[in-house]
């Protein structure tokens, strides 16, 4: 479990959750007022932002999918493997019609700060190895 903290995932009782290869420690709460709404996260002092559908949308997905999925991190800008969930999270066909990140130019490492927090709603069982870490859905 990727889970430090037990805030309610708020603004103002936030989660701390760390990376699924347990290397860095993030922030992250959900911000429903937000148009669309949001799921935040804070890395340090850069913030990433990312549509709060993604976390019902993305297990649908994997769901579908009904196997382990790579998580492919990458940042915005860089080459994504196929077949991961870093490359479904920005492909055309996904149900928003590409990026789910909202902030032009820290609209990648949806894997990387997404997952996690997944797994902390319980919708997903993720690895927590060094490297080449997957996911899948939970029934």
């Amino acid at each position: 479990m990727t889970r430090i903290s037990y805030g309610n995932g708020t603004a103002d009782d936030p989660w701390i959750l760390k990376t699924p290869p347990n290397s860095s420690d993030f922030t992250v709460w959900r911000d429903k007022q937000a148009e669309p709404p949001a799921l935040i996260v804070q890395v340090g002092k850069t913030r990433l932002s990312y549509q709060l559908r993604c976390l019902d949308d993305c297990q649908a997905m994997l769901k579908a999918h009904n196997d382990w999925m790579p998580l492919g991190n990458a940042d915005e800008g860089k080459p994504v493997k196929e077949g991961t969930v870093e490359a479904w999270a920005r492909d055309e066909s996904n149900p928003v019609g590409g990026y789910y990140g909202l902030r032009k130019g820290y609209r990648g490492r949806f894997a990387n700060y997404v997952t996690p927090v997944m797994e902390l709603l319980g919708l997903v069982e993720l690895e927590h190895n060094a490297r080449n870490n997957r996911v899948r859905a939970l029934p």
